[in-house]
């Protein structure tokens, strides 16, 4: 998924540069995915990145990755009298990720995973969801989770999907859109104004999801209910694992921790690219990455 805005960032995540040959966050996790045992990728992407996005990304990986390309906008699959009230209210990004999942649809033959395209994941995680994946009699859904305390940015509060987890299947995911560590504890702030304070052990979602195919009419029902209630807000977003929680809640889905012991990182302030930039500097001395990945 690389249509999003990139709002707190500051400017588009998805073609920013990383690796010493101008590599984007996206060619390491297309790189890890290829050698996990994925075959085919489809990026996710606005209409107006779609030139931007072959230039600095999709030209390194020409006859190198089966790709093809689908297109996120406000206006895809609403109807248009939603869409003008959504003009109208002064909304201008797509509808969350979710719906991104849906405009890719008609592209998606078999299981699938899902990743945001400004996140590092680590080869691992890729390794073990396409394993999972891979059985030939799969009706389950997937998740790769993440310990909470290192997925936080020093720079300002994050949103993160808090999952409980049981006998590795998931219970629930809480979406918590501003967490952050203060003075030595993690909490988030709640609409309200409270605080919910949350362990640094707390199992995350980072938007690394496995999915059957015949899940996405499942989502398409999730995300029509979305836009009867919310279609006329500037901001809300229908999002991916409130989507999972709605279908796990209502006994049309299960989802099994795949847990990987994997290095998670990612680009929410523009602080954090230095980090990012030097860590990925460091795999690649280490011989976890070629020094070009698609020499």
């Amino acid at each position: 998924m690389a249509a999003g805005i990139g709002s707190r960032y500051g400017g588009l995540k998805q073609i920013e540069r990383f690796g010493k040959n101008g590599e984007v966050l996206l060619d390491y996790s297309v790189f890890d995915a290829l050698r996990g045992g994925f075959e085919k990728v489809i990026f996710i992407i606005r209409n107006d990145l779609e030139s931007d996005f072959r230039e600095m990304v999709l030209n390194r990986m020409e006859g190198k990755v089966k790709y093809e390309l689908a297109f996120q906008e406000l206006r895809y699959l609403v109807s248009p009298e939603v869409y003008a009230e959504a003009i109208k209210a002064g909304r201008s990004k797509p509808w969350g990720t979710a719906h991104a999942v849906l405009c890719a649809a008609d592209k998606i033959d078999g299981p699938f995973a899902v990743i945001n395209a400004d996140d590092f994941y680590g080869r691992e995680s890729f390794a073990a969801m396409a394993k999972f994946l891979s059985d030939p009699n799969l009706v389950d859904a997937a998740v790769v989770p993440y310990k909470l305390e290192t997925t936080l940015s020093p720079k300002g509060t994050v949103a993160r999907g808090v999952c409980e987890i049981r006998d590795d299947y998931l219970i629930f995911i809480d979406e918590l859109i501003s967490i952050e560590k203060k003075d030595g504890v993690i909490f988030n702030t709640n609409p309200d104004g409270t605080k919910r304070e949350l362990k640094a052990d707390t199992p995350v979602s980072m938007n690394f999801l496995g999915y059957p195919a015949s899940v996405l009419p499942k989502i398409k029902e999730y995300f029509n209910n979305f836009i009867d209630a919310f279609g006329k807000e500037i901001k809300k977003e229908c999002y991916l694992p409130m989507a999972s929680d709605w279908m796990i809640k209502n006994s049309l889905l299960r989802m099994r921790a795949v847990w990987a012991d994997s290095e998670w990182f990612g680009i929410t302030y523009q602080e954090d690219k230095a980090v990012a930039i030097k860590r990925l500097a460091d795999l690649t001395a280490e011989g976890v990455y070629p020094e070009s990945l698609w020499k």
